[in-house]
């Protein structure tokens, strides 16, 4: 059984701020994991589909659902469809299954109407709100039971296509710089990378 609290300091290091909006996340991704019935991801075990957005507190969501998930874009294992919503699928890539997780509407809205959130309309920046505002709500999201703020989906058959890693690499012919051949492109003066493509357009 994945447990948030377990994942809450890494978190907040890697974050870098203590909000809601980031153990939100956790907890959101520990309630998928645990649907699934699976581990964090030491490799690509599991996909993340991101439907955040960039701009508002989704980031800060996201943020947590990868400290949880070990779904990283370092990694490759997690995409964004810029759906601006608090919401994502989880994809047991073995397993061949997923389940897609959200926050409830009515939670959605008032999390909106939050004094921390009061304090980000007013331009402070996150890491300046007093934690007499910040603690309460952080200590609420991690201990408030699932049912209040999660809709978890049902369990869906989901087949990832995994593609083969590349490990074979050649330089540009115009930079020099070394790329890694699927990413090569064909020009007269022989192979280029996609910035030097870019450049001669």
């Amino acid at each position: 059984m994945v447990d948030a609290k377990d994942f809450f300091d890494v978190g907040l290091a890697f974050h870098g701020h203590k909000c809601p909006a980031m153990p939100l996340g956790l907890r959101a991704a520990a309630a998928a994991m645990n649907t699934l019935g699976v581990e964090r991801a030491r490799d690509k075990e599991l996909h993340v589909i991101s439907e955040t957005g960039k701009g508002h507190a989704a980031g800060c969501f996201l943020d947590g659902i990868m400290t949880a998930t070990g779904c990283t874009y370092g990694k490759s294992n997690i995409e964004k469809l810029y759906y601006n919503k608090m919401a994502f699928t989880l994809v047991d890539v073995a397993g061949k299954k997923a389940v897609r997780v959200s926050l409830k509407p009515g939670f959605f809205a008032r999390m909106l109407q939050s004094p921390f959130v009061e304090e980000r309309k007013k331009g402070v920046l996150p890491q300046d709100i007093p934690a007499a505002i910040a603690d309460p709500l952080v200590e609420k999201v991690m201990t408030m039971p699932e049912e209040m703020f999660l809709d978890i989906g049902p369990l869906q058959d989901y087949v990832l296509e995994r593609k083969p890693g590349v490990f074979a690499a050649a330089p540009c012919s115009r930079c020099g710089e070394m790329v890694f051949v699927d990413k090569l492109v064909e020009s007269e003066s022989g192979p280029i990378c996609l910035g030097c493509r870019q450049q001669e357009a």
